[in-house]
């Protein structure tokens, strides 16, 4: 696992001790200070979360790891090019977690209510391009990467949850007789009553 932001190393030993001594822990952070940190199974590894050729070389250096937590920051530009950076070499079965989204809401982070450019607004879009499979006609949005490798997108408070799985376009299967649409809603049909 990669965890952005060190700060103390409290949480790269809980999650040692969690994940056991099978697992490699990996703790990025900006201050080379956090060296310091380094243990058997927790490896610390200096660089700013903002720059995707360091968020290249980190995914090369640590390939198919399966869950990322972005604890960094807290910046929106840093958060939105961690998620872009990381998201697509983590493994098909892996959690991608942002934490402290409420940053998003606050001037000092670059935030602001419904403020374009913040990590919350960015995780919004992530909503419809999850369901692109089902658009039929907009030219502002069809199916991409994170369409057909994201599974779920959860929204909790200052946290956003995003589990990764590989998904193909879904087919729809009617059981039953012809339904007779003219009770139900006109958007659920296409067709007016």
């Amino acid at each position: 696992m990669i965890e952005i932001g060190i700060f103390n190393g409290g949480s790269l030993k809980m999650w040692k001790d969690y994940f056991g001594s099978m697992a490699t822990i990996v703790g990025v952070d900006i201050n080379p200070g956090c060296k310091k940190y380094e243990e058997p199974g927790i490896e610390v590894v200096i660089g700013d979360q903002a720059d995707p050729k360091f968020l290249q070389e980190l995914s090369k250096q640590y390939p198919k790891f399966a869950v990322v937590i972005d604890d960094g920051g807290h910046r929106m530009e840093q958060q939105i090019t961690t998620l872009e950076g990381l998201y697509a070499p983590l493994r098909d079965d892996g959690v991608y977690l942002c934490e402290d989204t409420h940053t998003s809401y606050m001037p000092a982070f670059g935030g602001g209510h419904l403020k374009t450019g913040t990590f919350i607004e960015y995780s919004k879009k992530l909503i419809d391009q999850l369901n692109a499979f089902h658009v039929e006609e907009s030219p502002s949005l069809s199916k991409n990467y994170f369409t057909q490798a994201t599974d779920s997108i959860h929204f909790y408070d200052s946290v956003v949850v995003i589990e990764k799985k590989s998904r193909i376009q879904p087919n729809q299967v009617v059981y039953g007789n012809q339904a007779d649409f003219t009770y139900v809603a006109p958007s659920l049909s296409g067709k007016s009553p």
